[in-house]
C-alpha cells in the first residue's frame, strides 16, 4: 500500500518560512514524478511546484517562483518544499503527489496523479 504523509505545515507570520516534507512509503520513490499542489478555501486545487524523477526538470507556478524551492532526495523517499516570504495568499491545504506514469516530466497536472496525501493545512497571518 502506497503513503504519501506530509509534514512541516502550521501557522507562520508573513515574511516567514516553512519547509514542508513528504514521505512516500510502500513504493520506491525513484521513479516517481512528484507535486505539491494547494487548495485554499473556496477555490480549485492548483499546482504549486514540480520535480521529475531525477531531479533535472523542475517546474514551479507564476507565483512560486523566487520564494518556493523543491526538491527531493530518493534515498531517503521524500520530497520537500521549502516556502520562503510568504504571504497570506499562500494560506491553503498543501498536497503532494505521486505519478509513475509521467514519464520524464514533473507532476503538473493532479490529474495524472495516482497517489495523494492527505494534505497540511499552511496557514500564513498578515
Amino acid at each position: 500500500q502506497v503513503q504519501l504523509v506530509e509534514s512541516g505545515g502550521g501557522l507562520v507570520q508573513a515574511g516567514g518560512s516553512l519547509n514542508l516534507s513528504c514521505l512516500v512509503s510502500g513504493r520506491t520513490l525513484s521513479y516517481a514524478a512528484m507535486g505539491w499542489f494547494r487548495q485554499a478555501p473556496g477555490k480549485e486545487r492548483e499546482s504549486v511546484a514540480a520535480i521529475n524523477w531525477s531531479g533535472g526538470s523542475i517546474y514551479y507556478a507564476d507565483f512560486a517562483k523566487g520564494r518556493f524551492t523543491i526538491s527531493r532526495d530518493n534515498a531517503k523517499n521524500t520530497v520537500y518544499l521549502q516556502m520562503n516570504s510568504l504571504k497570506p495568499e499562500d494560506t491553503a491545504i498543501y498536497y503532494c503527489a505521486a505519478g509513475y506514469s509521467v514519464g520524464n516530466r514533473p507532476l503538473v497536472r493532479s490529474t495524472e496523479a495516482d497517489y495523494w496525501g492527505q494534505g497540511t493545512q499552511v496557514t500564513v497571518s498578515s
